[in-house]
């Protein structure tokens, strides 16, 4: 005889509150295939689900994809006067991460936390301890010296960035200053070869499961395409993406979306947008004129804006989940102009969760090595210092280790044990965010997606029994047990007297 859901759900609903002695499992998917939450979500009130294109329903591949754009654009610089010698840099993929702030002062490459404190620096490829900063901070406010590399499309240029400040402090052509280098009579400032970089960058730019999951979104809600590309480029694109010549019979690729927006320009999108114009998809040239009838299925709009987007699928803000990459362009935007939910595509992550599994170990040890204690029994009146530079050091070299296995630049969230901006910006503006958006094809379209309370001191350490007492009480626990094992050690090595170590056994416990 087979059980029901609403019959097991009634039998957990019907267990005591008082469940000393029985543990519940907690069901949790496998990491790679997860949805982690920031604040609570129920999917079952959203009525639409919007997608970005480029890095969220197209995960270009990579590091292909990004050492192309790095020698397009070195390429270009070339073209444009800088030394030819440029032409032999190659993309490394193990040194840029997302998030770093590039100082336009000084040259230098910064890995920041979420109130601008400096966890990294960088000058091209040398790594200093912050000479230049002496309070180890920075305004991030200051937009015209710091500029934030925080997309994916920001990878190579990052790297870009970290090759022609090693270049031109090393080559004996150049005299390196401090804000810059000089050949002869002329001086090139890092702010100038900054803004060379970002316009070299600019003038460049131009699978089965993927129809399942937006068809199965078609059936509770509708959904849209909003995208900064041209329809030109995103016809191809698409038309690539849902090309499935062993598979099911192949669909139009518009047929899966009830809007479709292009030349979109976000964040702009967010704001006061531009002019809806129909697109011929013929041609792919604007039909002139604003467009302002009623929603039609499979017409390709361009242009628009969130409001636009609001009035012809006929929803709210709170209504509305937008999936895309870009914390600044996708999420921030949407969500603090127009009360959006967001879902943040962050495919860093399934390598940081991989990491973070296979190390999991040395993470333990440094959370052991944090409470070791030191200053047991330790208060104001007490004038011994104990000696903690042997832990300091352990605790470092673990950390260490662990960042270098996710990069140069260590782990897109964390420096150690300090969050870097880009974590505390997933944290801020993303409701939910995972590795891919196909991730919502494990979960059903009724699930509530439940964000982990946040907890003040006092109460996480009532709920957790992190306090003083339990951790005292679990290192005296865990002595003791070090000292019986050295005496077992040392009785099988003949090296104590049997009887006299059996008294003391037994007088121990």
């Amino acid at each position: 005889m087979t059980t029901s859901w609403s019959d097991r759900l009634q039998n957990y609903a019907d267990l005591p509150a008082n469940m000393d002695g029985m543990a519940m499992k907690k069901y949790r998917r496998e990491a790679h295939h997860r949805v982690f939450v920031n604040r609570s979500l129920a999917m079952e009130k959203i009525k639409c689900f919007g997608f970005d294109m480029d890095y969220t329903l197209a995960v270009y591949k990579s590091p292909e994809y990004e050492s192309l754009g790095f020698e397009l654009t070195v390429a270009r610089l070339v073209s444009i006067g800088y030394p030819q010698e440029l032409s032999s840099f190659v993309y490394d993929p193990t040194f840029p991460t997302r998030g770093l702030v590039f100082d336009t002062t000084y040259g230098n490459l910064l890995k920041v936390d979420t109130y601008g404190n400096i966890l990294v620096c960088a000058h091209g490829f040398n790594f200093m301890r912050g000479e230049m900063y002496p309070n180890k901070f920075i305004q991030r406010g200051d937009m015209d010296r710091f500029y934030i590399l925080n997309t994916l499309f920001n990878l190579p240029e990052t790297y870009l960035f970290a090759c022609l400040v090693d270049f031109f402090s090393n080559c004996s052509r150049y005299k390196s200053c401090e804000k810059g280098f000089k050949d002869g009579d002329l001086f090139m400032s890092y702010k100038s070869m900054f803004q060379d970089v970002r316009d070299t960058v600019d003038w460049v730019h131009i699978k089965a499961k993927l129809p399942l999951l937006l068809s199965r979104m078609n059936e509770v809600a509708k959904v849209f395409l909003a995208t900064n590309s041209d329809y030109k480029y995103t016809q191809k694109i698409m038309t690539y993406l849902f090309d499935f010549p062993h598979g099911p019979k192949v669909m139009p690729w518009q047929s899966y979306f009830d809007l479709i927006l292009v030349d979109a320009r976000k964040p702009l999108f967010f704001g006061e947008g531009t002019v809806l114009r129909q697109v011929d998809t013929v041609t792919g040239r604007l039909k002139i004129g604003t467009y302002t009838g009623p929603l039609h299925h499979g017409i390709v709009y361009s242009g628009g804006s969130s409001d636009i987007v609001c009035d012809l699928l006929g929803a709210k803000g709170k209504d509305i989940v937008y999936i895309g990459d870009h914390i600044f362009g996708d999420i921030l935007k949407s969500k603090k102009r127009q009360g959006w939910r967001t879902f943040l595509v962050i495919p860093e992550l399934a390598q940081e969760l991989h990491v973070w599994t296979d190390k999991s170990g040395e993470g333990s040890h440094v959370q052991y090595l944090h409470i070791l204690c030191v200053y047991m029994n330790l208060d104001s009146s007490s004038n011994e210092r104990p000696d903690i530079s042997t832990i300091q050091c352990r605790i470092k070299k673990i950390t260490h280790d662990m960042d270098m296995c996710y990069g140069m630049m260590g782990s897109l969230f964390r420096s150690g044990s300090r969050q870097t901006l880009f974590a505390s910006q997933v944290m801020r503006y993303a409701d939910l965010y995972a590795s891919s958006f196909i991730n919502l094809l494990y979960y059903p379209f009724s699930y509530l997606f439940r964000a982990a309370h946040v907890l003040v001191g006092h109460l996480f350490e009532c709920v957790y029994n992190f306090s003083e007492e339990v951790i005292v009480a679990y290192l005296g626990t865990t002595m003791k047990r070090r000292r019986r094992r050295r005496r077992r050690s040392r009785l099988e090595k003949g090296r104590c007297d049997f009887k006299w170590c059996m008294l003391r056994e037994e007088k121990m416990g």
